[in-house]
């Protein structure tokens, strides 16, 4: 786990998509879904689309190194979507991912949304992401916006 009294200071903050190590977190984010889900299945979003203005792209930083990385997706009124949730390798395993789920649900909360869902994938390389988001009180639901039915996918929904 991330001990905050052993290490530099979690800084958590608004952009950064024109940082390098940013830009090849993205890469690596959409490398790894299209490595475990077929095309028609891989709905990680590239850079023009984490800078659409529905949207809040977040970072995470230790010192100058990337952790993490997040955005939270307007929906409706009341209801977000968590996109782009990774943590980069070397932080993985040490509660950055959590500290990073943790800002997403107050930012979607401080947006007025009473309703946070996100879709991950089904496969066994997506289960840490799975329990982690059911950790934070998410559950499976039905599929939700444009997401349909998809044997690679899992809808998972949680009220803020």
């Amino acid at each position: 786990m991330y001990d905050s009294d052993r290490a530099p200071a979690l800084r958590i903050i608004e952009g950064g998509l024109e940082h390098p190590a940013v830009i090849a977190l993205v890469h690596q984010h959409l490398a790894s879904a299209s490595e475990h889900s077929p095309p028609e299945s891989v709905h990680a979003l590239g850079l023009e689309r984490l800078r659409h203005p529905d949207l809040r792209f977040f970072t995470a930083w230790l010192g100058d190194e990337l952790a993490a990385m997040g955005a939270v997706k307007w929906i409706a009124a009341d209801h977000a979507e968590l996109k782009s949730m990774r943590t980069a390798d070397a932080f993985q395993r040490r509660g950055v991912a959590a500290a990073m789920l943790g800002h997403l649900l107050h930012i979607a909360s401080d947006m007025g949304c009473t309703r946070v869902s996100l879709e991950t994938g089904s496969m066994e390389a997506f289960a840490p992401a799975r329990a982690l988001y059911a950790r934070f009180g998410f559950v499976d639901c039905t599929p939700f916006g444009d997401y349909c039915v998809d044997p690679y996918s899992v809808c998972m929904t949680r009220a803020v």
